[in-house]
């Protein structure tokens, strides 16, 4: 007998795949998809056979684990591995078809030296200083003879439309393609993609926005939500004037109050920047967050509402308008949901 949770993420099928539709469209070339952080917290295995089903046939991961748990992809799509190949992946490198992207000389060196003959990935940093080969050590033959499937880079504020980076790093990597021979050249994320085709190259990278984030003016209106919380009411209580809520006595009610206790907390996700700032929905009247979001519960005004134990209320959990009213990235939001949701997909 399996426990029925008291803690539900609906997952929107038509919504993840108009994403992508749009993406693609937008992008003007090939499109995959990061799938890293289990799909963005919203399951790999699922999100990656549905986008399959969509057309989808180039999908990212960051490590040889989440690779290997994605299993069978639909015929002709492949998995790159953004954390490159260290020793310890040799042996799960050899085993299954994923590409690694090679990110330093070690990296290169490894994959020379093992698997000389099967195609990898490289990315080239061209100046967010994070993973990836310097120009000049790509430049430096360092790559001859390997067989790259795709050159890569990654845009450090393409979120940010009139920042100088976006045109540089651009025009970097725009330089080292016509130098580096490889069989495609992928630069675009997300956000990139709202940029412009002259980011798009021969493939984009879309994340967060498959999954309901914008980052850009481009995608408002295009891009749409793909999950949906929903928490169960555990209690009702009935507080007067004067008494508080939650640790710390953060919230005082200054009148008769019908407070619900709701089945979630910053163990699931739904973080201490919420308290003052979150809101959950029964039906369309808003019932704001009262006091301190605990591990596993929160406190919500229902004064307004017909509301009682066992009912179900809607979490506000938009990915932009969340991130505006706690601080927390649209990231952060997304890929911290927890292990304890019901997540079912319509």
């Amino acid at each position: 007998m399996l426990a029925v949770p008291a803690l539900r993420l609906t997952l929107d099928n038509a919504a993840l795949i108009a994403n992508y539709r749009w993406l693609a469209k937008r992008s003007g070339t090939a499109c995959g998809a990061a799938v890293k952080a289990d799909g963005y917290g919203l399951g790999a295995l699922d999100v990656s056979m549905r986008l399959g089903a969509a057309g989808c046939r180039d999908f990212f991961v960051a490590s040889w684990d989440e690779a290997e748990r994605l299993g069978n992809l639909p015929d002709g799509a492949s998995v790159s591995v953004f954390h490159g190949v260290r020793e310890a992946d040799l042996a799960i490198a050899g085993a299954i078809s994923a590409r690694p992207v090679l990110n330093s000389p070690s990296h290169v060196e490894r994959w020379r030296r093992h698997f000389p003959e099967k195609p990898c990935d490289v990315m080239v940093d061209t100046g967010m200083n994070r993973l990836g080969l310097t120009p000049r050590e790509a430049r430096s033959g360092l790559l001859d003879g390997l067989e790259i499937d795709t050159l890569m880079s990654h845009l450090a504020c393409a979120d940010e439309p009139a920042h100088p980076m976006n045109e540089a790093q651009r025009t970097r990597f725009a330089e080292l393609c016509a130098l580096l021979p490889a069989r495609r050249y992928s630069l675009a994320n997300s956000a990139g993609i709202c940029a412009g085709s002259a980011y798009s190259f021969d493939l984009t990278r879309p994340g967060l926005s498959l999954y309901g984030g914008v980052q850009r003016a481009e995608a408002e209106g295009h891009i749409q939500p793909v999950a949906r919380i929903e928490a169960e009411i555990l209690q009702v209580r009935k507080i007067g004037p004067g008494e508080t809520i939650g640790y710390g006595a953060t919230f005082t009610a200054p009148q008769h109050l019908r407070i619900a206790i709701l089945n979630i907390g910053y163990a699931d996700g739904y973080l201490r920047a919420f308290a003052g700032n979150g809101t959950a929905y029964a039906g369309d009247t808003a019932c704001p967050v009262r006091g301190r979001v605990s591990m596993d519960l929160i406190a919500v005004d229902i004064s307004a509402v017909d509301a009682g134990e066992g009912d179900w209320l809607a979490i506000d959990y938009h990915l932009p308008s969340a991130a505006a009213a706690t601080g927390l990235s649209q990231y952060e939001l997304l890929t911290g949901l927890g292990s304890r949701y019901q997540r079912r997909w319509i």
